[in-house]
């Protein structure tokens, strides 16, 4: 199973590259601060779409999307959180979210900035922003998961 993540996007525009690879993937997870419902159904135009809230979401986002979520895709199980605070101290909130769930792979944002490695047989993965007006030290990007029995593998792609 293809996955395209997104994270970050608060309403800005997703460029067009961007806009046909969701469509051709099977799914969208998106890390949260989409920012408006109506972005939301945007992207559900697109593609099915897997997402929780983000800090900066409104409270049309708060009332449909949760903090936190387990999905399952096949054999494996992703977990998708925000995040929260500092930049630097996100993947240490994420790793709490979810250090009693068996998952294999957790997808977060928050941050803007990429993040694709494997802790403790765990694939902590933050997609970036693919919003070029958002992006603060980090180039632009969006991220793709290849889920499989064997694993689940991530790529971090720039714009």
């Amino acid at each position: 199973m293809k996955i395209a993540v997104l994270s970050d996007t608060h309403s800005g525009p997703l460029p067009e590259s961007i806009i046909s690879i969701l469509k051709k993937v099977d799914l969208i997870i998106h890390a949260g601060d989409i920012c408006t419902k109506s972005d939301l159904q945007n992207l559900q135009k697109l593609n099915k779409v897997e997402a929780v809230c983000g800090n900066m979401d409104d409270s049309s986002i708060r009332g449909v999307l949760p903090l936190k979520k387990i999905i399952p895709v096949g054999q494996k199980k992703i977990g998708l959180f925000h995040g929260r605070g500092p930049s630097r101290k996100v993947l240490d909130v994420v790793k709490e979210q979810f250090k009693r769930d068996k998952v294999d792979a957790v997808i977060f944002g928050h941050s803007h900035v990429p993040y694709n490695t494997v802790i403790n047989n765990v694939l902590y993965f933050n997609p970036g922003c693919a919003n070029h007006c958002l992006c603060f030290e980090a180039p632009c990007s969006y991220g793709l998961l290849d889920v499989s029995d064997a694993g689940i593998e991530g790529e971090i792609v720039e714009i």
